[in-house]
């Protein structure tokens, strides 16, 4: 699967460069969400000021996804969105537009992030305390189950912890104790008969890093599908071996692009590639490659087919995936997958003695242990002992070109008349009554996705339907750690 991860300005402009990327090979999407959608709010909150359309497309109500797909059909689209406190209600306005395209929602291929715990942890684009949090993930798992078989309704994601600083053995520990904190969410619920909870664990995926440890990323790679290939065998039952496979997708590491000589990124970014695609028996599904000037700013659309033209370069130039896995029986890569895999082993049992994620997160041992972990690399950088080129060694050099792209300041106040002109002709009553109906089942134990489905389906917004649940959840407070 050919991604890169895209979107920015308004819908307009994003579903632009999505049938580009589309024309040039890209075989997938993969959707940028704007701050204000990440943490639900609507374009024209005063919170949003300043940040609609920056990292990513705002996306408020029904009109606003039908254009994003405008002329991209949805039954031939696998469709990844980095959504995640709002999960349920994205995922809600995709499945209104494929009733609207008469898709049938059984045929629906694509991923919901959905995963919360790492919010907490690493991107702080959480919106209510992580025990809802956690039944919206489990509404979201149950819905898809039953009616989009073939949807991953949770992409469990250690790329953000990497990216805050995660060591190795973190990151694989902490993404699993994120995953079983799910499933026994899942499971306690009762809501699934045990002869099927294999179709949960089966369509429960993750969203991995690499950086530039290549033989120890590799090894993480590998330590990772024989981890979860244990879990799912021993904790939860689950006898069919398709239905335990590790299936992952990866971005490459982004924090270790760098501003001073971007130029470098380019060799970065292609070590990295290799680290998740050499090992036949961990191979990433599904890259996606940040741009060589991606610290500087949004890219430009030659620069994501530059990161395209990468990725089809090694799968169709090259002879690289027509073979078994080049590292079998290499004592050094089991020996490195054996060690990552025993002291992951150890801190899962830590987090599983506390109580497990949820409650690693309310106590903020989680999190501590990443600012640890990442206040040792940059002090590490600061001293010398961890070379960054360019950066603390062989910083002469010449003058780079630093072209990115610009989002044009008209973006946001036409977003915010577009939003004012959709309330101003919606039936509003329509939409207070089945506000409320979320509101009052949020209250009980009712799946609440055919809800929301129906509230978008009247143009309910975003920040109207977070709203109506931070009345009953409430908001996290972030400790501060």
């Amino acid at each position: 699967m050919f991604r890169t991860y895209a979107g920015h300005s308004a819908a307009r402009d994003s579903n632009t460069l999505y049938r580009k990327n589309l024309a040039k090979g890209q075989t997938g999407l993969s959707v940028a969400f704007d701050l204000p959608t990440q943490t639900g709010y609507d374009s024209d909150h005063p919170l949003a000021k300043g940040e609609v359309g920056k990292v990513g497309v705002p996306i408020s109500h029904l009109g606003d996804m039908r254009t994003l797909f405008d002329q991209i059909p949805l039954g031939d689209m696998n469709t990844s969105m980095t959504i995640n406190a709002t999960a349920a209600w994205l995922l809600a306005l995709y499945v209104a537009l494929a009733d609207e395209q008469g898709v049938p929602r059984a045929t629906l291929t694509g991923t919901t992030q959905n995963d919360i715990i790492k919010e907490y942890l690493s991107r702080g684009t959480h919106v209510f305390p992580p025990a809802p949090s956690l039944r919206l993930t489990k509404d979201t798992i149950l819905f898809t189950t039953r009616e989009m078989p073939k949807w991953n309704p949770m992409n469990v994601c250690s790329y953000h912890l990497q990216e805050a600083g995660a060591t190795p053995v973190q990151e694989l520990a902490f993404a699993l104790a994120t995953a079983i904190a799910v499933l026994d969410t899942v499971k306690i619920s009762g809501a699934v008969a045990p002869g099927a909870f294999g179709e949960v664990v089966g369509r429960i995926s993750f969203f991995v890093n690499a950086g530039l440890r290549f033989i120890t990323e590799m090894c993480k790679m590998r330590a990772f599908a024989e981890l979860w290939d244990e879990i799912t065998a021993q904790r939860y039952g689950v006898n069919d071996p398709k239905q335990r496979l590790f299936r992952y997708g990866v971005q490459v590491n982004s924090l270790g692009l760098t501003e001073q000589q971007p130029e470098n990124n380019v060799t970065r970014i292609m070590i990295e590639m290799l680290a998740v695609t050499l090992s036949k028996n961990a191979r990433a599904r599904a890259v996606q490659l940040p741009t060589w000037n991606e610290a500087l700013g949004l890219p430009r659309p030659w620069d994501q087919q530059w990161s395209l033209r990468m990725q089809q370069i090694l799968a169709y130039e090259t002879d690289l995936l027509e073979y078994g896995d080049l590292f079998d029986g290499s004592e050094v890569m089991t020996k490195k997958v054996d060690a990552l895999k025993a002291e992951a082993i150890e801190e899962l049992k830590r987090i599983d003695e506390m109580g497990g994620a949820v409650v690693a997160v309310e106590s903020g041992y989680m999190k501590q242990r990443l600012v640890e972990s990442n206040t040792a690399r940059l002090e590490a950088i600061e001293r010398g002992e961890q070379v960054v080129v360019g950066v603390n060694k062989f910083t002469v050099g010449e003058g780079t070109p630093i072209p990115t792209l610009k989002i044009d300041p008209e973006i946001e106040p036409a977003q915010v008349e577009s939003l004012k002109r959709v309330r101003r002709e919606r039936d509003q009553a329509s939409v207070n009554d089945r506000l409320s109906k979320i509101e009052a089942a949020a209250r009980g134990t009712e799946n609440l996705m055919p809800l929301i489905i129906a509230a978008v389906e009247s143009y309910a917004t975003v920040g109207e339907i977070a709203d109506s649940l931070r009345r009953v959840f409430g908001e996290f407070q972030d400790s501060g750690i």
